[in-house]
């Protein structure tokens, strides 16, 4: 009698099947199902010899040898100090230092302006202190309504107070003593010319 297996259900890989439930190969292909066969279990016996010998390296700890029921020798209490730097995320700033100092100089010695040479041909002078005594000249009318000046004995105002005055339309000369107080409206400026 003859024994023979059943055919395998549907669904089911033959044995011998390759991986993924592809069917294994046949004819001169067969002899690589083999070789695959060892690789596996070389690489089965490979990792559990990896896996054997971390934990046998493990077995001498004094955690170890206390289960075991030996006492281990205390252990030194140890400290490890790390110093850790810093990462920037962004650059330090810089920083610049000014330095003010204030230094008072000394001015020179200057002389005191003076009455002016040279002035305005309006307006109202103190002879003496605004303006110098002396001769004065100018060009003329400033524009088409004339030039006109006075000399006074103070700056009241008065018609009384007036020494003498002048209306000029072209060049015109006056001689101004201090404390007099000179008027001019309307004319070209005043220089001294003597």
């Amino acid at each position: 009698m003859t024994f023979r297996e059943p055919p395998p259900p549907p669904g089911h890989s033959p044995q011998g099947a390759g991986p993924f439930g592809l069917d294994a190969p046949t004819g001169p292909g067969q002899p690589a199902r083999s070789r695959r066969r060892w690789l596996a279990y070389g690489a089965v016996a490979l990792v559990s010899l990896f896996v054997g010998i971390g934990i046998g390296a493990g077995s001498g700890s004094a955690d170890t040898a206390e289960a075991v029921g030996t006492k281990a020798a205390p252990r030194p209490a140890v400290t490890v100090t790390e110093t850790a730097e810093a990462e920037a995320s962004e650059p330090a700033p810089t920083v610049t230092e000014t330095v003010t100092e204030t230094v008072t100089a000394k001015p020179k010695k200057t002389k005191k302006p003076g009455p002016a040479a040279a002035f305005s041909g309006d307006g109202e002078y103190l002879v003496g202190e605004d303006i110098k005594a002396g001769t004065y000249k100018t060009a003329g009318p400033a524009d088409e309504w004339g030039c006109y000046w006075e000399r006074a004995k103070d700056a009241s105002g008065e018609i009384d107070s007036i020494i003498t005055n002048n209306n000029l339309s072209g060049q015109g000369r006056v001689t101004l003593n201090s404390g007099e107080y000179f008027k001019t409206n309307g004319c070209q400026e005043w220089k001294r010319v003597g």
